[in-house]
């Protein structure tokens, strides 16, 4: 007889403990075990919360090496089904070698299910006849439990659901996570103190009485926003830093439906337009996929929302400055361009409806359909398509018409290039300005996590014929241009991967895209909406048609009502904070890897990570704002939340 040594650690999560037998097999290359019960010194607590337990499984003879395990939980006596979350199996053999075999999902019947050892197999290196069959359940199970659905057309598909209970359980948000989320709403006002203002459909009075209002909860930035709003500057900087600094692009030429002439602006040092473009020093915003939006109706107010365009001028002390701005995209008589030198307030509404619009922007372009919906294209795609055991599974006031017309356009001009912020960068033209750390952390980060992968692939992946060769992996690739870029060619989308570069570049890609990318366009949401004069997320009057009409009371009639302005407020700050099971980037709860190389490369990744976040507080104490959205100690591992 031989002995094998099974380890079994059941996850430290709410409810994850069972109290019904746990039965096992072992499948080796040269036979396999009888099945048998595990009964440990600790009895019916073996498999509680937590709980780390030993036990011994005989055979007559080796088995050889291990292939995977099964294992079942059929309930104890009379007592009733429960669920289980094992988080991972490891088994010492008589030859004494360690074999893992990495679970983390949730086991809620009595079926018997299958797990592979951890060392990754891609789909033409996997020879053993049941472990193929087991590859193959697997994925057939999992294009039963996620399937696609489309929601609207003309945007990337998403999981088909009847709710978030209907959801396999290890996709579900954890027990902690999903109670906050049911008092969304209520907790924000009550963490906020604005429960006593959420019915009100008035006005603001003054600005005065936004401030009452404000203080309850603010930020280091959210209080910076508040004494510097009005200011150009900070107008023009938010364009770099703020939470959407994905707009902005070099101009070389105007547009023609944007008319501004020498004599209409004043350029440091006298310069005119064409030579401050051509030196590189003037900048377009363009809101053009606002265009013709249906507008909202709330507490049955017609909303008002622009499409704007703003030109921005680099000054020799290196500030941003806007310098023109004009609210419609057709030029017209009643479409007035807005200059600085214009009166206070004519100028002041117009850069607020310019924060107006890059709310809509951001909130449906930027964050929710370049972050959240691709993040959901990614998993799904990856759970459909590629097995545990793959080594690419263990990386890993628009109003609702106006919604639905913003993604679809935005989802149509969405390229790959402008995925990938080192190409993006280069797109619009930003290489060379200056206090750009969106740009500097960006692309520090993209290259850690590049090398990170390259390092982790090129170790599973020898040549590109592998790449070629790799079903599963073709199979990944084919269902994200399909579903989540709906089969656009245009879009420059890989349909399938051809060389380690190109699948490198693409999972670096959708890592920064999860991780970095929605921390910069999500976590500083409060601070620069939580003063709602910089960022009101709607407009209750049209803007004024001609110069000089418009007052300080116009400005405050514009604004949203109290009781939109508080649910906003609510919203951003609920959106801004770290999630209850928050784990930074680099980070993994699940042991996935068992081979030496992928091991120390994760660990060099964690390191790399560890001296980009000191070099970017040390960067930070000499701001007067700091940059800390990409921070890597501040990125979360994934869209989650």
């Amino acid at each position: 007889m031989v002995d094998y040594n099974v380890t079994i650690s059941t996850a430290n999560l709410t409810s994850a403990g069972t109290f019904s037998n746990v039965l096992i097999k072992l499948v080796g290359t040269d036979g396999e075990s009888e099945r048998k019960r595990l009964i440990g010194i600790k009895w019916a607590f073996s498999f509680i919360r937590g709980a780390v337990s030993c036990f011994t499984v005989s055979c007559p003879e080796s088995i050889g090496k291990l292939v995977l395990i099964e294992i079942d939980k059929p309930p104890f006596l009379l007592f009733f089904e429960d669920s289980w979350f094992p988080a991972k199996v490891e088994v010492n053999s008589p030859e004494g070698d360690t074999y893992n075999f990495p679970i983390y999902c949730w086991i809620t019947d009595n079926e018997v299910h299958r797990f592979r050892e951890a060392t990754a197999l891609k789909v033409f290196e996997d020879s053993h006849a049941l472990g193929m069959y087991s590859r193959e359940q697997e994925l057939n199970q999992r294009e039963e439990d996620y399937r696609w659905d489309v929601y609207l057309e003309g945007i990337p598909h998403c999981i088909k659901t009847e709710g978030p209970l209907s959801l396999p359980d290890e996709v579900r948000f954890s027990f902690t996570k999903a109670t906050g989320f049911l008092f969304t709403l209520s907790a924000g006002l009550a963490e906020l103190h604005l429960k006593g203002l959420s019915d009100s459909k008035e006005n603001w009075s003054d600005i005065e009485a936004i401030d009452k209002v404000f203080w309850c909860k603010h930020t280091d930035i959210s209080e910076y926003v508040r004494e510097h709003w009005k200011e150009d500057a900070f107008f023009g900087y938010q364009y770099l830093n703020g939470v959407n600094p994905m707009l902005i692009q070099r101009c070389s030429t105007l547009p023609d439906t944007f008319p501004v002439s020498d004599d209409m602006v004043s350029l440091s040092g006298q310069c005119s337009l064409a030579d401050e473009m051509k030196s590189g020093n003037i900048f377009l915003c363009d809101y053009k996929r606002l265009d013709g939006l249906k507008s909202n109706i709330i507490n049955e107010k017609k909303q008002y929302l622009m499409a704007p365009l703003v030109l921005l001028h680099k000054t020799p002390d290196d500030k941003l400055m806007p310098i023109a701005i004009q609210l419609k995209q057709t030029p017209a008589d009643d479409n007035p361009i807005f200059f600085p030198t214009d009166s206070e307030y004519d100028w002041l509404i117009a850069k607020i409806f310019v924060r107006s619009a890059d709310f809509q922007e951001h909130q449906l372009n930027v964050h929710l359909l370049r972050t959240h919906l691709l993040a959901e294209v990614f998993a799904v795609s990856l759970l459909r398509n590629v097995p545990m055991v793959h080594p690419l599974y263990k990386f890993t006031s628009s109003g609702e018409d106006g919604t639905k017309t913003v993604l679809q356009r935005s989802l149509a001009s969405m390229t790959y290039s402008s995925l990938c912020i080192p190409d993006d960068i280069v797109a619009r033209g930003l290489e060379d300005v200056p206090n750009y750390y969106y740009r500097d952390d960006g692309l520090k980060l993209w290259d850690i996590i590049h090398r990170f992968v390259q390092g982790v692939l090129s170790f599973y992946y020898k040549n590109d014929a592998e790449v070629q060769k790799d079903s599963e992996l073709q199979k990944w690739i084919s269902d994200i241009f399909e579903h989540g870029f709906l089969s656009q060619e245009s879009t420059g989308i890989p349909q399938s991967f051809t060389t380690v570069a190109e699948l490198v570049k693409f999972v670096t890609m959708t890592i920064f895209t999860s991780s970095g990318q929605h921390s910069a366009v999500n976590t500083g949401q409060y601070d620069y909406g939580g003063w709602m004069p910089n960022t009101p997320i709607s407009l209750q009057l049209p803007p004024p048609t001609t110069k000089g009409t418009t007052s300080e009371a116009t400005m405050l009639q514009t604004f949203p009502d109290v009781q939109t302005t508080v649910m906003g407020l609510s919203t951003l700050w609920l959106l801004s904070k770290n999630s209850t099971d928050f784990v930074p980037l680099g980070q993994y709860l699940e042991d996935l890897f068992s081979e030496e190389i992928p091991c120390k490369l994760m660990k060099d990744f964690q390191g790399e990570l560890q001296e980009s976040s000191v070099a970017i507080k040390a960067r930070n104490e000499n701001l007067e704002i700091p940059y800390t959205y990409l921070d890597p100690i501040e990125l979360e591992n994934s869209v989650a939340i």
